[in-house]
């Protein structure tokens, strides 16, 4: 018999539906802690309804852009933005489309398993200005028992967080979870191996809730592109 059986995985689904939270907010605070205080320009990609650009704008000095390709979330950011006069979304395709920097930060949240990785990682990377930082929230695909056995534990969690943020209610599902979703096609250890020839020293972890995180810092003495 499979495990989860279908049954439970029926069961997880309509709790999840009744109880939604967002993974990749989970994580903007721990992003934000990635950060200097206080930076220059800031580039999120795949920003979506605009929830960490708007966050990025309370620390940036300069403007902050976000870059989606889905012109009805582009249209929703910029609604919620319009009391940051510094924050900008624009329609674009990454990486190619991604605008010109140099940005002290950039940052990538649950969109670089849509992008072409070593592509999508060397435009971030030429983007940065020398000493700025790049932070990716991603998804990757399990492999092996030790990935295996931690999804058999992760949606238990999920149920216990989602009931925590819920206050044990229903309640709708955000905005910003309704983008659309793709399975990630590359493991841990091949994104490893990308961002090892690309960023070399990056920082590479699995992270709860079908998440891993990278953060990269742009040497200081590099010769921004």
């Amino acid at each position: 018999m499979p495990f989860p059986p279908p049954r439970l995985i029926r069961a997880f689904d309509r709790f999840n539906a009744a109880h939604p939270w967002s993974h990749n907010a989970h994580y903007h605070r721990w992003l934000l802690r990635q950060l200097p205080r206080r930076f220059g320009r800031a580039l999120d990609v795949g920003s979506g309804t605009g929830d960490l650009a708007l966050l990025l704008a309370g620390r940036a000095r300069d403007e902050v852009v976000g870059i989606d390709a889905d012109p009805r979330v582009v249209e929703r950011a910029r609604e919620a933005a319009a009391g940051f006069p510094r924050v900008r979304f624009e329609i674009a395709e990454a990486p190619r489309g991604l605008p010109a920097g140099p940005f002290a930060v950039v940052t990538c949240v649950a969109a670089l398993h849509h992008l072409p990785c070593g592509e999508a990682l060397a435009a971030f990377r030429d983007r940065l200005a020398p000493g700025g930082t790049l932070v990716v929230v991603g998804l990757a695909r399990s492999a092996g028992r030790r990935d295996r056995a931690r999804d058999l534990l992760v949606p238990l969690l999920n149920v216990a967080v989602g009931w925590w943020k819920t206050r044990g209610r229903r309640v709708p599902r955000p905005a910003s979870m309704t983008a659309p979703t793709r399975e990630p096609r590359m493991t841990l250890d091949e994104i490893a191996a990308e961002a090892g020839r690309t960023l070399p020293g990056a920082r590479l972890r699995r992270r709860l809730f079908w998440r891993y995180t990278l953060v990269w810092r742009s040497p200081a003495d590099r010769r921004a592109v």
